[in-house]
C-alpha cells in the first residue's frame, strides 16, 4: 500500500472554537509534507474556516474536501444528541450543507449550540456523502447499548436517503469503548453490505500537542485541568497520523482505509472564487442598466454644477468641459468593468438616508476620488476641487470591486440596514461575521487558571505585558527585558508562557463586522452559509469580510460616526432658533470653508470636541503649522501619524510654510518645474499617496492606472518590483525630455515618502467633518457643545471635561431642572446650555420621559409633591427619585428643598406609593 492510500476525512480546525488546535495552513503543510493526495475539515456545524482552507489547499496541490459535523437532535428529548458528518461530493451537496448550517443556527439553536433533524436531512442528502459518526452517531450508540435491531433500522433509513453514499465510520484512537464499538459496526457492515471507512478525529497535528489542547478544552469549559469532575472526551492518539500509521492501525480492516480514498474521489467541489454577483437595481422600461446609468450620472452632474459653477462667468464653458470630460471618462470605464449596479445600489440606500433626514458623511476613503460618486450623492465632495484621483478608487489596470465606506449617523446607521434589506429581501441581506482570538494577555490568564495557578501570578505575568495593541507575546519578549528574566527564573510562570504562546492567537469566538453588510442577487445560502444568536437575530454570513468577497458577494460598508449625529443634533437645535427670527434653516454641506472665524479658533488650537483634531499631539501640531486654509487642514489629517511625525516631514512641511525652509518640488537639490502643480498645495513635501501617482504621470508619462501600480509596488517595497519600475519610470521620464540622473533621484525621494503617504481622498473627506465641527464650535458655540455633551452623556469623566471647556469658552451651563431640561443637553434663547437629565445618574430614558410628557401635558410643576402626584410612579421609582433630588434637578420646586434631604426623599416615596 502506497503513502498516497489514506485520506483524512474527519479534522476540526481552530475555527471549531473550543476543541481543536489547527490551523489551516500548517495543517495544509503537514498534509501535503506526508504526501497526501487530499484532507476534509469537518468543523463543527460551521464553514468558518471553508475558503481559507479550499484556497491554501489547491495553492499546495492537496484536494480539498468539504464537508461539517452536525448534532443530530434526538426523537425523543431523554436522548443526548448524536453526531454526523456530512461531506459534499458536489456542488449541489455543497449547497445542501450550508443549507443544513444555515438551518440548524437559525431553527435549530438551543443554550448556543445548533443541532439539525432528521428529517432536514433527509431533505438536503443529494450530492452528499455520509459518515455515521462512529460511536458518537446513533448507530454506535444503539450498539454500544446493545439494541442492535435499532441500530440495523437506523442503518437502513440512512442508506435510503444516502444509496452507496453512507459509510459506518471506524475509530482507533484508545478512547473508552473504540474496539466494542468497532467490532459491532464491522459486524453490523458485513450484515448490511455498508462499506466502513476509518477515520482518526483529527484535533492536533502532533501527539505531543495533547496537553495543550486539553487546556483549550478546558478554558471554553471553564474547567482547570486537574478537575476530577471534567469529562475526558480526548486523547493524545487524534493526531494527524500519516498515511502510513493509519494502514498499520488498520491493517485488519484495509477497506476502511482504501474507502478514505475512494471518498476523495467522489468529492469534487468547484467553489467559484473572484467573479462578483451584484443584486439588480431596477432600471426604467426601454433603457439598459449602462444607459440608465449614465443618464442618472448626467442629470446629477447638472444638479451639481448649477452649485458650483457661476454660468455666467466668461470660463464657464472651460471650466465646464473638465467636469463633463472626466464624468465621460470615469462613466466608460464603470461599464466597461460592469460595475454600475453597485454604484446604483449605493446611490439608493444613501439617498433614502438622506430623504428620511438620516446624516450621511461626505465622503470616506478613496471613493471620494470619483466624480461620478459626487454626481450621484454618494459622496458631497468635489473631487476636481480637492485633485482627487478616481483611479485611486478604481484602476481599469487591476480589476477589483470598488469599494465605498459610508458613514452615517450612529443613531439611525440600523434604519438604513433595514431598509436594504427590506428592499433587497432579508434573506438576500446580512451582516458579516468576524472572529475573535487568544490575544497576548488574555491567553496567559486563560492559561493560568486552567493550569490551576494563583491568581496573582497571572495578573503580574499579564501587566508585564505592554497594553500596545496587536501586542504579542514574542514581542513582549523582546520589549520587556524584566518579562523574560521573569519567565526564566519562576517556573510556574514559564510554564503558563510556554503553552499561552502555542494558543496564543487561535480563534476563539465570533462576532459582527462593524459595518460590513453583503447583499445577494438571489438568497444568502446559495453563496455561503449563514449564523445568527439563539433569538434569530444578528445575521450574519460565516465567511468573513476577506472569505466572502472572494465566495462572490459584494460588501457595502455602513459605518457609524458619532460626529454626524453630534452635528445633527447641533443643527436640530440651531434651527429652532433660525425659525424663530424668520432665518432659514442652517445647510452645513453649505458653509464657507474659507471662514476667518474658523481658522482663528483653529490657529489658538482651542479644538477641544473638534472631529479629529482633539488630542493633545494634535493640538500641538495645530499651533506649530497654523493651518489657515482648507488644504492645510487636509495635510494636518494626513501628517498626524507617527510615520510622518518621525520620518521629519512634519517639519519639512510646517517649515515651508512658514518661510523658514526653501519650497522645492519637491527636493533643493533634485527637482523639476513640472512637479509644482501637483506638490505646491503641500508646499512641495510628499504628503499624499496621489502625489506620488500624478508624479509618475507627469515626469514619467505613466497612466494613472500604471501609476496607482507603482503606488502599491512602493509601498511593498519588493526588491525585484522596485528595480523593474526604476527602469520604467527613468524610460518613461526621457520620453517626457527629462534628464534620466534626475528622474531617478526623484524616483528614489518619492519611494522613500510612499511609504508615509496618506489617501488624499479620505483625508479630504474627513478635513470636511473637522471643519464643519470647528465651524459650529466657532459659531454656534453653546449648541455645539451641547450636542456634543449628549453624545458622551453616559461617559461621566468625558462630560466632565466639556463642562471645563463650557467654562474656558464662557457658556453659561444650567445646573439640572426638572421643569425645564430634556434628556439631552439643550440650549435656551439666550444662548445658555441646559444640563440634560439624561446625564443624571440613576435617571434613565423612561424616568426622563415620563417627567418630561407630565410637564408638557399640564405646565411646569408647582413643587415636589406635584412632581411626585404628575409623573407616572410606574415609571419614576424611589432610585430615579432620589438621583433627581440629589444631582439638585429639584432644587427650584418651591421651599420644600430647604428642608433636608433625608425628609425631601421620604416625602418622595410617600407620594410615589400606590
Amino acid at each position: 500500500m502506497s503513502v498516497a492510500d489514506f485520506v483524512h476525512l474527519r479534522i476540526h480546525t481552530e475555527f471549531s472554537l473550543s476543541d481543536s488546535l489547527i490551523r489551516i495552513k500548517p495543517l495544509i503543510k503537514s498534509v501535503a509534507n506526508n504526501r497526501m493526495p487530499a484532507c476534509a475539515i469537518t468543523d463543527l456545524t460551521n464553514f468558518y474556516g471553508l475558503i481559507k482552507f479550499y484556497k491554501a489547499a489547491q495553492g499546495s496541490g492537496v484536494k480539498p474536501i468539504i464537508g461539517s459535523d452536525f448534532l443530530l437532535q434526538s426523537q425523543d428529548s431523554e436522548s443526548a444528541p448524536t453526531l454526523i458528518t456530512l461531506l459534499a461530493m458536489n456542488n449541489s451537496g455543497y449547497k445542501n450543507i450550508i443549507e443544513l448550517i444555515s438551518r440548524a443556527w437559525r431553527h435549530g439553536q438551543h443554550q448556543g449550540i445548533a443541532y439539525i433533524q432528521r428529517q432536514w436531512i433527509s431533505e438536503f442528502s443529494e450530492g452528499v456523502i455520509a459518515l455515521s459518526g462512529a460511536k458518537f452517531g446513533d448507530i454506535g450508540v444503539a450498539l454500544l447499548s446493545g439494541r442492535k435491531q435499532q441500530a440495523h433500522e437506523l442503518l437502513c433509513d440512512w442508506i435510503k436517503d444516502f444509496p452507496s453514499r453512507f459509510y459506518l465510520e471506524l475509530q482507533r484512537t484508545g478512547r473508552e469503548n473504540d474496539e466494542n464499538y468497532l467490532h459491532a459496526a464491522v459486524e453490523l457492515a458485513i450484515e448490511m453490505n455498508c462499506p466502513v471507512v476509518a477515520t482518526n478525529d483529527v484535533r492536533f497535528l502532533k501527539a505531543s500537542e495533547f496537553e495543550v489542547h486539553e487546556a483549550r478544552v478546558c478554558i471554553s469549559e471553564g474547567r482547570t485541568l486537574d478537575d476530577p469532575r471534567r469529562e475526558r472526551r480526548y486523547s493524545d492518539q487524534q493526531y494527524l497520523r500519516s498515511a502510513e500509521e493509519m494502514a498499520e492501525l488498520f491493517s485488519d480492516i484495509p477497506e476502511a482505509i482504501i474507502n478514505s480514498v475512494e471518498i476523495a474521489k467522489r468529492c469534487n467541489v468547484t467553489i467559484q472564487m473572484g467573479k462578483y454577483f451584484l443584486p439588480e437595481y431596477p432600471v426604467p422600461a426601454g433603457l439598459t442598466e449602462a444607459e440608465f446609468f449614465r443618464q442618472i450620472s448626467q442629470k446629477g452632474l447638472e444638479e451639481r454644477l448649477d452649485r458650483i459653477l457661476d454660468k455666467e462667468a466668461a470660463d464657464y464653458l472651460e471650466r465646464r468641459k473638465v467636469y463633463d470630460d472626466r464624468l465621460t471618462f470615469e462613466l466608460d470605464i464603470i461599464i466597461q468593468m460592469g460595475f454600475p449596479g453597485y454604484f446604483l445600489i449605493v446611490m439608493d440606500f444613501i439617498q433614502w438616508a438622506k430623504d428620511h433626514d438620516i446624516p450621511v458623511g461626505p465622503g470616506r476613503g478613496s471613493g471620494a476620488g470619483s466624480l461620478v460618486a459626487y454626481s450621484l450623492k454618494i459622496t458631497d465632495l468635489d473631487p476636481l476641487q480637492y485633485d482627487l484621483l478616481f483611479e485611486r478608487f478604481l484602476n481599469p489596470e487591476r480589476v477589483s470591486m470598488p469599494d465605498f465606506d459610508i458613514d452615517f449617523c450612529m443613531d439611525n446607521r440600523d434604519k438604513v440596514i433595514a431598509y436594504v434589506a427590506d428592499n433587497y429581501g432579508r434573506d438576500a441581506v446580512s451582516q458579516i461575521i468576524t472572529f475573535g482570538t487568544m490575544a497576548a494577555k488574555a491567553v496567559v490568564r486563560d492559561v493560568a487558571r486552567v493550569q490551576g495557578k494563583s491568581y496573582g501570578l497571572a495578573d503580574k505575568l499579564s501587566k508585564m505585558i505592554p497594553p500596545t495593541p496587536g501586542m504579542t507575546l514574542e514581542q513582549a519578549l523582546q520589549e520587556e527585558p524584566q518579562l523574560k528574566e521573569f519567565i526564566t527564573v519562576d517556573g510556574d510562570a514559564g510554564e503558563i508562557w510556554e503553552m499561552a504562546e502555542q494558543l496564543e492567537g487561535l480563534t476563539r469566538n465570533v462576532g459582527k463586522h462593524a459595518g460590513g453588510v453583503v447583499i445577494a442577487p438571489t438568497k444568502l445560502t446559495d453563496f455561503a452559509p449563514l449564523y445568527c444568536d439563539e433569538t434569530g437575530g444578528g445575521l450574519v454570513t460565516q465567511f468573513d469580510k476577506g472569505d466572502v468577497e472572494e465566495a462572490g458577494l459584494v460588501k457595502f460598508d455602513f459605518l457609524g460616526l458619532r460626529t454626524l449625529t453630534i452635528i445633527d443634533w447641533a443643527r436640530i437645535m440651531i434651527d429652532k432658533q433660525r425659525a424663530k427670527k424668520s432665518e432659514p434653516p442652517l445647510d452645513i454641506s453649505a458653509i464657507p470653508l474659507d471662514d476667518p472665524k474658523t481658522y482663528t479658533l483653529l490657529k489658538r488650537a482651542e479644538t477641544t470636541a473638534v472631529f479629529q483634531l482633539e488630542s493633545r499631539g494634535m493640538k500641538d501640531l495645530i499651533k506649530r503649522l497654523q493651518p489657515d486654509n482648507i488644504e492645510d487642514l487636509i495635510a494636518l489629517v494626513a501628517l498626524f501619524r507617527p510615520g510622518p511625525l518621525e520620518s521629519g516631514m512634519v517639519d519639512d512641511f510646517i517649515n515651508r510654510k512658514h518661510g523658514r525652509a526653501q519650497v522645492a518640488y519637491p527636493d533643493a537639490k533634485f527637482q523639476h518645474q513640472s512637479l509644482k502643480p501637483v506638490l505646491e498645495p503641500t508646499y512641495g513635501v510628499i504628503v499624499y499617496q496621489e502625489q506620488v501617482m500624478q508624479i509618475a504621470q507627469v515626469l514619467a508619462g505613466y497612466t494613472l492606472g500604471g501609476a496607482d501600480m507603482l503606488r502599491r509596488a512602493m509601498g511593498k517595497k519588493k526588491p525585484e518590483e522596485m528595480a523593474k519600475q526604476r527602469e520604467v519610470f527613468e524610460a518613461g521620464a526621457k520620453e517626457q525630455g527629462v534628464d534620466g540622473q534626475l528622474a531617478i533621484k526623484i524616483f528614489d525621494l518619492v519611494e522613500k515618502f510612499a511609504g508615509y503617504g496618506f489617501n488624499k481622498s479620505h483625508s479630504a473627506a474627513y478635513a470636511i467633518v473637522s471643519y464643519q465641527t470647528a465651524w459650529l464650535k466657532a459659531h454656534y458655540p453653546a449648541h455645539f457643545m451641547a450636542a456634543t455633551m449628549s453624545s458622551d452623556m453616559d461617559k461621566t469623566e468625558k462630560v466632565v471635561t466639556f463642562i471645563e471647556e463650557c467654562r474656558t469658552m464662557k457658556l453659561k451651563l444650567l445646573p439640572p431642572d426638572v421643569n425645564s431640561g430634556e434628556f439631552h443637553f439643550t440650549v435656551d434663547d439666550e444662548g445658555n446650555i441646559i444640563y440634560g437629565l439624561g446625564a443624571i445618574k440613576g435617571l434613565g430614558e423612561g424616568p426622563v420621559e415620563s417627567i418630561i410628557a407630565a410637564r408638557n401635558e399640564a405646565g411646569p410643576f408647582k413643587d415636589l409633591f406635584d412632581f411626585c402626584a404628575r409623573v407616572d410612579a410606574r415609571k419614576l421609582n424611589k432610585r430615579a427619585l432620589e438621583a433627581i433630588i440629589r444631582s439638585g434637578a429639584a432644587d427650584r420646586l418651591g421651599k420644600v428643598t430647604t428642608r433636608p434631604i433625608t425628609i425631601v426623599i421620604m416625602i418622595g416615596r410617600l407620594c410615589l406609593q400606590p
